[in-house]
């Protein structure tokens, strides 16, 4: 048997030649990356590095910022605000559901494309491109709260009270490749026209002015004799007052701006007219004549109506009402006569049960002078 014995230098160099071959090939294959990086490692050229290491850091692409910057703002979502819960009451005519854009970019109107929804239907859309409006029958009230302050993000929607139906609302923005949505329920709140304190008050006082009537009516009667038929007349006109009086306050003391409770205040306010005649023949049956002060606190009660009136007509068309003072101070200035006048007719009165009206005491004399002639 024959030894043939191959040199060290052979054998280095048909290594190397395959080493060589493989580098030339490893570029056409389509094995699996890991399992050449792992093979690759294993066969190192004179220098020590990977050839699969070397080639890959030669095929790496340039890194383009500008282009990743580009695609990251195209896909970011606009940010919108508002309220998640809107109330609307008897007072509001317009109810606006609040929808505001924070981060808008190029702020053009041309760009920009607006639509609101209600329980999944599209009651609203605009096209900033076009200047389209798109509206609902149902919601045919609804347009944008401020057109042009579109582009600084103001997407805010108006409807009017009625067809605001209570539910769920949504507002969807878009701006060029960028949209973003922010949902909001409507709920009705029950309002009162006045607050439960001015309420208050202008009740007690009509109740104080048919008491205070009322007191100076018994006064009278029982200091001085009263025809029977003006005892009646005045008596029913008292009644017919309280009674249309009560009635306004069970109208006006009601929640809600409705027109039961215009109703309510109107007949509270107007017929306390009635009370200034009143005055006047109730004055007449103390005192023959009427005196200044008299004549004074007729006329402070007709001031009074007058401003009441008046406070009325303001708070009749308001909600909530911007001038109820006037009506309260109306209302007061006659309850404050009417006292006046019970305290005046109680001390006259009083002063008067001795020393008989002048009329009456010359009514007297001639009276019995007409009885001895006649016999």
């Amino acid at each position: 048997m024959v030894e043939v014995t191959i040199p060290m230098n052979y054998r280095l160099g048909r290594q190397k030649l395959r080493n060589t071959k493989k580098q030339l090939d490893m570029p056409m294959q389509k094995n699996n990356p890991k399992k050449e990086m792992r093979k690759a490692n294993k066969e190192k050229d004179s220098t020590g590095m990977s050839i699969f290491a070397v080639r890959v850091k030669s095929e790496r692409k340039p890194y383009n910022k500008k282009k990743v910057q580009h695609i990251e703002g195209g896909s970011a979502q606009l940010i919108l605000s508002g309220t998640s819960i809107v109330e609307k009451s008897d007072c509001n005519k317009t109810v606006v559901l609040p929808c505001y854009v924070t981060n808008l970019i190029q702020n053009n109107e041309n760009v920009m494309f607006v639509t609101w929804t209600s329980q999944g239907v599209i009651i609203f859309s605009y096209h900033g491109g076009t200047k389209k409006v798109n509206t609902h029958p149902s919601f045919s009230s609804a347009r944008l709260l401020s057109p042009p302050e579109l582009i600084k993000g103001v997407a805010s929607l108006v409807l009017n009270r009625k067809q605001a139906t209570v539910g769920n609302y949504s507002c969807k923005v878009t701006e060029s490749n960028r949209e973003g949505k922010i949902r909001m329920q409507l709920i009705a709140v029950s309002g009162s026209w006045f607050l439960l304190v001015e309420r208050a008050v202008i009740v007690s006082l009509v109740c104080l002015l048919v008491i205070l009537c009322a007191a100076q009516l018994t006064v009278i009667g029982l200091k001085y004799e009263i025809e029977s038929q003006r005892k009646v007349c005045i008596i029913v006109a008292l009644v017919i007052f309280a009674v249309v009086a009560g009635v306004g306050a069970a109208l006006f003391i009601q929640d809600g701006y409705t027109v039961q409770n215009q109703a309510g205040l109107g007949l509270i306010v107007i017929p306390a007219v009635i009370l200034v005649p009143l005055q006047y023949i109730m004055f007449g049956i103390v005192f023959d004549s009427l005196l200044q002060a008299t004549l004074a606190l007729i006329g402070l009660k007709l001031l009074g109506f007058i401003i009441a009136v008046v406070g009325f007509a303001l708070c009749v068309a308001a909600c909530p009402p911007l001038h109820g003072s006037v009506l309260i101070a109306g209302s007061a200035i006659m309850a404050i006569a009417s006292l006046l006048s019970l305290a005046y007719v109680f001390i006259m009165g009083s002063r008067m049960k001795d020393h008989p009206r002048p009329g009456k005491a010359v009514e007297e004399p001639l009276n019995d002078a007409k009885g001895v002639m006649l016999e």
